[in-house]
C-alpha cells in the first residue's frame, strides 16, 4: 500500500503515524465541517497525514429505533464537501455491494466493517472500485486470519489495502486489544489501531453500546509504542449527545493534547533499533 496514492493526503514525508478520525456518523453538515476544520488544523500543526472519517449510514445497530443516518446521498455529499473545503481525503464504511460504487463517487477510502470482513462479494466489490480499502479486523478473528481478507483485495487487482484492529471480544460485553497481533498483521498490510471502538462495551441490556473513553490515551500510546502505522479514532464536540457511539468517543477538545503526545512518542519509537531474535 502506498499512502501517497490517497488523494490529497498531506505530510507523508514526516515519518509520523497517519490518522483516520472524525464522528461516528454524519449527523449533518455543520457538525461535520466543525469537526473537520478542528482536526485539519491540529494535524497540519503536528505533521500528521490525516483522513476525515464519517459513516454515511449505520447499518449494524443494536435496536431498530437506533439512528442510522440522514440519507445516503445527503451524507455522502457532506463528505465530498469536507474534502473540497479542507483539502482532505475521506473515508466511510460500506455494508453491501451496491454501496461500493455509490460511496466511491464521493470518498477516497472504503472501509469494510469488522462484522463483514469475511464477506467475499463485498470485499471484491470494494476492491474493484480502485479505491484504497480499509479492512476492520473482525472481533471474532485471529490476526493471522486477516491475511485471507487482504488477499481477496490483492486478488481483485487492488494493492491499496490497510488493516485496522478494533479489538477482540472478551466475553459478551467487553473488548480487548492483543498487541501481539500488530507485528503479525503488519506482514500483510499497514496496520491501524482503532482506539475508540476497541474500548466499546457492546451488547448492553439497554441496546445502547457502552464504552471506556477514559482509556483512549492508554490504548493509543500503547499502539504507537507497539509500532502501528496509523491510529483510528472517533471524536465529537458533544459525545454525550452524539447520535451514534458517543459512549466511546474522544471529546474534540482533547484531540490536540492526545495527538501531540502520540507524535512525540512516535519520534521516540522511530529512534529505536529493532530487536530481532
Amino acid at each position: 500500500m502506498d499512502l501517497n496514492k490517497i488523494p490529497q493526503i498531506k505530510h507523508t514525508d514526516k515519518n509520523n503515524f497517519f490518522l483516520f478520525a472524525g464522528p461516528c456518523a454524519i449527523e449533518g453538515e455543520d457538525m461535520a465541517m466543525r469537526i473537520a476544520e478542528k482536526m485539519a488544523g491540529i494535524t497540519d500543526k503536528l505533521g500528521i497525514p490525516y483522513v476525515f472519517k464519517g459513516s454515511f449510514k449505520k447499518a449494524n445497530r443494536s435496536r431498530i429505533d437506533s439512528f442510522t443516518g440522514i440519507g445516503d446521498e445527503k451524507a455522502l455529499k457532506i463528505l465530498a464537501k469536507v474534502s473540497k473545503e479542507f483539502g482532505l481525503p475521506t473515508i466511510t464504511d460500506i455494508h453491501k455491494e451496491s454501496d461500493a460504487d455509490l460511496a466511491a463517487q464521493y470518498v477516497d477510502i472504503l472501509q469494510i466493517p469488522a462484522f463483514l470482513v469475511r464477506q467475499t462479494d463485498l470485499l471484491v466489490a470494494a476492491a474493484e472500485t480502485g479505491k484504497t480499502i480499509n479492512l476492520k479486523k473482525g472481533q471474532f478473528m485471529s490476526p493471522e486470519s486477516m491475511k485471507h481478507a487482504v488477499q481477496k483485495i490483492l486478488d481483485s487487482n487492488n494493492e491499496q489495502v490497510i488493516i485496522t484492529d478494533r479489538g477482540s471480544m472478551y466475553g459478551y460485553q467487553d473488548m480487548v486489544v492483543d498487541f501481539r497481533g500488530v507485528p503479525t498483521m503488519k506482514q500483510y498490510a499497514p496496520i491501524v489501531l482503532d482506539v475508540t471502538h476497541s474500548l466499546q462495551q457492546p451488547n448492553q441490556s439497554s441496546g445502547v453500546t457502552g464504552g471506556r473513553p477514559e482509556l483512549i490515551g492508554t490504548i493509543a500510546k500503547a499502539g504507537i509504542a507497539a509500532g502501528v502505522d496509523g491510529i483510528f479514532m472517533e471524536t465529537h464536540f458533544d459525545p454525550a449527545n452524539a447520535k451514534s457511539d458517543g459512549a466511546n468517543m474522544l471529546h474534540l477538545d482533547l484531540a490536540e493534547k492526545l495527538l501531540t503526545q502520540l507524535t512525540d512518542l512516535r519520534k521516540t519509537v522511530n529512534s529505536f533499533e529493532d530487536i530481532k531474535l
